[in-house]
């Protein structure tokens, strides 16, 4: 299997990095792009939900990015120690209808010696936001390295 680094045992700067790698693929909303950063068996729980394998991330995040349009994403580091990364984060999407929400949470995540996630446990909370209150406003894809993160924007 091909590594993805940064590799455990995390450093501060190696665990930045992990996560602003995630966050990257996770604006890209491509399901397959995503799910190669876990393994073929790696195991989820996000709300309520239960995700085993790859085969069902892809379909979970095709799902999730049919209902979510315009998704915009921004982790944070929050702690790290050997092979765990926990992370805060914040996203902006709206529903078919134009019904935007933010939505908060906070991951915890474990990896393997190559780098590749093999379990995610998410915990998120929705806020209903009027247009007029996004904070996410780049164009679709990649967050600009300029950009205010998560702290600099008091989320």
């Amino acid at each position: 299997m091909a590594t993805h680094p940064p590799l455990p045992p995390f450093t501060r700067d190696a665990a930045i990095e992990k996560v602003r790698l995630a966050e990257d693929a996770w604006n890209t909303r491509e399901p397959e792009r995503v799910a190669q950063g876990y393994t073929p068996d790696c195991h989820w729980r996000n709300r309520a939900e239960f995700v085993n394998g790859r085969d069902e991330i892809i379909a979970f995040l095709t799902r999730k990015w049919t209902r979510e349009l315009d998704y915009r994403l921004i982790k944070e580091l929050w702690a790290f120690d050997g092979n765990r990364i926990a992370v805060r984060f914040a996203y902006e999407s709206h529903d078919d209808s134009g019904n935007w929400s933010r939505s908060y949470g906070n991951e915890n995540w474990e990896f393997d010696a190559q780098g590749v996630m093999v379990a995610r446990h998410a915990s998120i909370n929705d806020l209903p936001i009027e247009e007029s209150e996004r904070a996410y406003h780049w164009p679709l894809g990649r967050r600009p390295d300029a950009h205010p993160g998560l702290s600099e924007l008091g989320f």
